[in-house]
């Protein structure tokens, strides 16, 4: 008999071994355009090329951005649900195989007398068994619902791949903001001093009744003005690193921090390629292609459930009256269970489990086609910033040379007494704001590399 049982098993299991009714897989056509845009005459590196490391060169950057890597907590979550994902993977493929279990037990009660013809008497019995149960998956439900959980826990695991790439280009991006406001905050302390120093020496002049009232407090507007510009970058500056200590989920030391935007090593020039085929590499696009599958193999396990589930439950073991003769001869004892459950009506349930499991396939396709949309579309976004953003700076550099020289005219004329000092204050407020510009065009030109690397996918 034993040899029998083995004989089926072994049957069941060549004949469960591959049969699932997954539908074949077929990655949806791309919904973008082949080419990219404004890529064609790119000589820039591939980011595929380059390690976040090699792409975020400056050293002190690399060190905030480790420090993120392990402290924040986003991330930390991402990486948990990975974990739990990788569990529910195991649970799941756990099934295909049988279950062993053991147990061990003792049953003792009285027969009364109303319930025997001989009389009232004591029973007590001893047992050990070892049983084996496993659920023969001729028609694939099982090894359906093992890929599903596969797909899931990889999708999980992109996720959290396109979490650590946005952890990065956000610190980043955060790092580059405190640098272009510290500079920022540099160049209003210097005009400070450069107009305290201007209305001290109108205040001599006015003192001595060469200079005016009127230039006087204009003068003095100024300096209050630069008073005010020094307080408001001060305020952005403690912002910023609020925001720089909660991304990397730690105090960041201050060795660490920039001192200004110019000290920042600039990031190499990275560029998408030429076809839109490079989106495929995005962990965002990839997890919205494992949850597709995952979905189709969804389909599989309702289509099986149409079919009859067959288990198989064996037990061996031995029973004794006392548990001085549990292991004596003649004690042996076992059990052979098969099963098989076919569904006869369930009141439409499974027609509309399995209606449920193609909507809900079909709505992973859309997602995943959404994903490559949108991918599609920051990188144009990206592509068309870059065309405008050169030109800016080029045009922000020219119009600070040009304030520049126009507020050492303007300064030279009222000291020779041919203008009024309002001239002066217009060029060097003009002068100041257009400043501030290029520090802010500069940082945009910086932040748009690090947008380019998060679009094209980053790299580890």
């Amino acid at each position: 008999m034993r040899n029998t049982i083995l004989i089926l098993g072994f049957t069941l299991l060549l004949l469960s071994g591959g049969c699932t009714m997954i539908p074949k897989y077929q990655r949806p056509e791309s919904p973008v355009p082949r080419v990219i845009p404004g890529t064609e005459a790119s000589t820039a590196i591939p980011v595929n090329e380059l390690t976040w490391k090699e792409f975020f060169v400056d050293p002190g950057l690399q060190a905030i951005i480790e420090l993120a890597l392990e402290n924040n907590r986003d991330l930390k979550i991402a990486t948990l649900n990975v974990e739990k994902l990788r569990s529910v993977y195991r649970i799941q493929r756990a099934s295909l195989f049988p279950g062993l279990s053991s147990s061990a037990g003792a049953d003792n009660y009285r027969v009364p007398e109303q319930m025997s013809s001989s009389g009232a008497y004591n029973v007590a019995q001893y047992s050990i068994r070892g049983s084996v149960s496993w659920e023969i998956d001729l028609f694939g439900r099982i090894r359906s619902l093992k890929k599903k959980a596969l797909n899931q826990f990889l999708a999980m695991n992109q996720t959290r791949n396109a979490a650590r790439i946005s952890l990065i280009s956000a610190v980043a991006d955060s790092y580059l903001a405190l640098a272009a406001d510290l500079e920022i905050l540099e160049l209003a302390r210097s005009t400070l001093k450069i107009q305290e120093t201007s209305f001290d020496l109108i205040r001599q002049s006015r003192d001595a009744g060469v200079a005016s009232d009127l230039t006087f407090y204009q003068s003095r507007s100024q300096v209050e003005a630069a008073r005010l510009d020094v307080a408001r970058s001060t305020g952005l500056v403690s912002l910023d690193r609020n925001s720089l200590n909660l991304l990397v989920g730690s105090i960041v030391n201050d060795k660490l921090l920039p001192t200004n935007l110019s000290a920042v090593e600039e990031s190499p020039d990275v560029s998408p390629g030429l076809e839109s085929i490079v989106l495929l590499r995005r962990p965002d696009i990839q997890a919205a292609e494992y949850q597709l599958k995952s979905m189709n193999a969804n389909i599989g396990a309702a289509r099986a459930a149409f079919f009859p589930r067959i288990s198989l439950t064996a037990a061996i073991g031995t029973v004794a009256p006392d548990l001085a003769t549990l292991f004596e001869t003649g004690t042996d004892s076992w059990a052979f269970t098969p099963q098989i459950i076919q569904p006869i009506f369930a009141g439409g349930s499974l027609f509309a489990n399995l209606k449920s499991a193609k909507i809900d396939r079909d709505i992973a396709v859309a997602q995943y086609e959404k994903a490559i949309q949108t991918a599609f579309r920051e990188i144009s976004d990206v592509l068309a910033k870059q065309k405008t953003l050169s030109e800016q700076l080029d045009a922000q550099q020219a119009l600070v040379k040009s304030l520049d020289e126009s507020f050492r005219l303007s300064n030279a004329r009222y000291n020779e007494g041919i203008d009024s000092y309002l001239g002066v204050l217009v060029s060097q407020r003009s002068l100041y704001d257009a400043q501030r510009g290029l520090i802010g065009t500069r940082q945009a030109c910086r932040s748009l590399q690090i947008a380019m690397f998060k679009v094209l996918g980053g790299t580890n």
